[in-house]
This record gives C-alpha cells, sequence and structure tokens, in this order.
C-alpha cells in the first residue's frame, strides 16, 4: 500500500499545481503610470470595460492579526497613518486621470481593505462583501471564497466603466500564482484584468497609480 501512495503523490502534486496555476501566466510587468506601458495601460482602462482589483493601501508599522475575530478593528493588522493618506492619494489620482469606475466599489470587510476603500472613493459609494475577504479570515469559506474572487474577475463590464474591487494580495495569488506575490503586487498596487467569460481573465499588468512605499510588501509588527 505504502509503495501505491509513493506512485500516486505525483500525480497529486501535479494536479495541485495545476489547480492553482489554472489562471496564472508567465509574467506580469508592474507598470509606472508614467512610463509609455504604464501610459498604454491607462488609455485600456479610460475606455473601459477591465477590472481594477486594488490591494489595500500601506500596512507598516502595524501589529499582526491576532485572529481575535470578536476584537474587530483591534484585532487586525491595518492601514497606518501613511496608508491613509495614500489611499486618498489613489482616490484622487483615479478621478484625476479620468479612469471611469463603475458603483458601487466593492471591498472585503477586512479593515484594511474597507479603510483604503473607504478613504478613496466614499463611503457612500463602497459595498463591503464577503466575497472579497481575506484568505485568512474566510474560516473554512476558503474554496467559496476564490470562486467570488473568480467570479468578478470574470464577469463582463460595461464599456465606459470599469469594475473596481478592493482586497488583499494572497487571494489573487492562489488564482494568478507568483507572479502576483510578495512585491508583484503591492500595496495599493491595481491589478487590472481583461474579464473573459468562456476562458481564464487575461490579467494586463500592475499598475502603481501611486508610488510604492518601500516596495511595498512590509512585515507586520
Amino acid at each position: 500500500m505504502i509503495r501505491n501512495l509513493v506512485g500516486f503523490l505525483p500525480l497529486l502534486i501535479t494536479a495541485l499545481l495545476c489547480a492553482q496555476s489554472a489562471y496564472a501566466q508567465s509574467t506580469v510587468q508592474t507598470l509606472d503610470i508614467e512610463s509609455e506601458e504604464g501610459a498604454a495601460l491607462l488609455g485600456r482602462l479610460r475606455e473601459g470595460g477591465l477590472v481594477m482589483f486594488i490591494r489595500h493601501a500601506d500596512t507598516a508599522g502595524q501589529q499582526c492579526d491576532t485572529y481575535n475575530y470578536s476584537a474587530g478593528r483591534a484585532g487586525q493588522r491595518n492601514i497606518s497613518p501613511t496608508g491613509r493618506e495614500q489611499a486618498v492619494q489613489l482616490g484622487e489620482r483615479i478621478e484625476e486621470l479620468e479612469i471611469p469606475i463603475a458603483e458601487p466599489i466593492l471591498s472585503g470587510p477586512v479593515y484594511r481593505a474597507r479603510d483604503t476603500a473607504e478613504l478613496a472613493f466614499g463611503v457612500d459609494r463602497v459595498s463591503v462583501t464577503d466575497s472579497l475577504l481575506a484568505d485568512d479570515y474566510a474560516r473554512g469559506r476558503l474554496d467559496w471564497v476564490l470562486s467570488e474572487h473568480r467570479r468578478l474577475f470574470s464577469e463582463p463590464v460595461a464599456k465606459g466603466e470599469n469594475r473596481v474591487l478592493v482586497g488583499h494580495r494572497t487571494p489573487a495569488q492562489m488564482i494568478f500564482g507568483s507572479i502576483v506575490s510578495g512585491t508583484g503586487l503591492p500595496e495599493a498596487g491595481v491589478l487590472v484584468l481583461e474579464p473573459r467569460v468562456s476562458e481564464d481573465s487575461k490579467l494586463l499588468g500592475v499598475l502603481e497609480i501611486v508610488p510604492a512605499i518601500d516596495g511595498g510588501n512590509p512585515p507586520c509588527s
């Protein structure tokens, strides 16, 4: 029986890797909004029909999550004072750049995502949804959370507007692979996707509409 299990393990590992990388692409560019490539992607965003997945703003110097779910904000890793300024700047830049966005803007309920969305776009324009939960807050619902991310990434968006989602890097990494790990999707970075219903959503690039702070992937304290 042990021999059979040993023979089965490589097949199992291969299947798991294929499942994780079903949406993955080999490369993705992190683009400065001022670069030629960034300007080209900005042009596409101005036409609409795309998805903007925003990682929450800067969390440098903040406590790690305690996972004391009854503690609310006090038990979570929150955005820093600099992150709050960064979130406001992000919203202002999106408006200045004339990027059309659909409403409501969707945000996960963990406060670092929710605060980012509400500071960037205004409380009245944001709808909070468990569909954009952080993976480590899913509590037995991770498969559903990832399914919801895929749905929101792939459902069609009307021309003239873009779907805006504010959430966390790890669910995106679970879907697209290591190309968006670490600084591949920095805090306040914008993952730009072309939604496709019948095939994998196309990852067009990561856009730095506002500068990442110290690389954009700080450890918690």
